[in-house]
């Protein structure tokens, strides 16, 4: 069921999407060489507990994992797309991080990602980064009245394509208001015209998660949360939590 939510509702979800912003941002603050990753997980929770928030991501469990997930953020690192537990893995000059964060705050829930380099960035790396960037930037700009899911699943595999670069292929984004996870599901492949259609209203988690190496597939890891490209090949994800308006698509995770 697709909750469509009100004005006054759309005004609290910002409030906990600046709470998503916040931490995200100290997390990558606290990003450095020789910095474990639960340093980061650490900074993130402070940020949570200073504004009363919940973490939606701590003590989540789906059907797919097999122990409920340990921290407030994912951290994943390099070849890992996404769902990384951070441990005691020390950043190196060059890794690439992808941090995904949520709160929830007075009931109502943000989401969003970020992909960043620790000390000296590698060209390629950037330039998967940019084109994640980009494909966030176009799946938003499709989420307007009048359109439908399709749309934006169409505008961010276009950009993914151009850039040569896969995504994993039962991932994407998702409804999101009273919960993390919402309907409806918003895939990062589709075309345009289809899917459930957009008003004024509805809120939505849009992430595209590109992965250099071209393929769709993916592995998990043992410990039944963390996604890594097939071949090695480096990940990026970027997320925000958005609704669409009759005004056009408003980003409700910015600081």
């Amino acid at each position: 069921m697709v909750e469509i939510k009100t004005d006054t509702a759309l005004e609290a979800m910002r409030e906990a999407g600046r709470v998503v912003a916040q931490a995200l941002a100290a997390s990558r603050d606290a990003a450095a060489v020789g910095v474990r990753m639960r340093e980061l997980d650490e900074a993130a929770r402070t940020v949570l507990t200073k504004a009363g928030a919940r973490s939606p991501f701590l003590g989540y469990q789906p059907s797919f994992a097999p122990i409920p997930f340990p921290a407030v953020i994912c951290a994943s690192v390099n070849d890992a797309v996404a769902h990384g537990i951070p441990g005691d893995y020390r950043l190196r000059d060059g890794d690439l991080v992808s941090i995904d964060c949520g709160a929830e705050l007075d009931g109502w829930t943000g989401d969003a990602a970020i992909s960043f380099i620790v000390g000296t960035p590698r060209p390629v790396d950037l330039e998967l980064i940019t084109a994640t960037q980009q494909a966030l930037g176009a799946g938003i700009a499709a989420a307007t009245v009048g359109h439908r899911i399709g749309d934006i699943s169409h505008a961010i595999s276009t950009v993914a394509r151009k850039a040569g670069c896969g995504m994993p292929s039962d991932f994407g984004g998702h409804g999101i208001g009273r919960q993390m996870h919402e309907d409806p599901h918003v895939p990062n492949h589709g075309r345009p015209g289809r899917g459930f259609p957009m008003r004024h209203g509805l809120t939505l988690a849009i992430e595209p998660m590109l992965m250099a190496g071209g393929h769709n597939d993916y592995r998990t890891d043992r410990d039944g949360w963390t996604l890594r490209t097939i071949d090695g090949s480096r990940a990026a994800h970027f997320e925000h939590t958005i609704a669409v308006t009759e005004e056009g698509p408003r980003i409700l995770t910015l600081p």
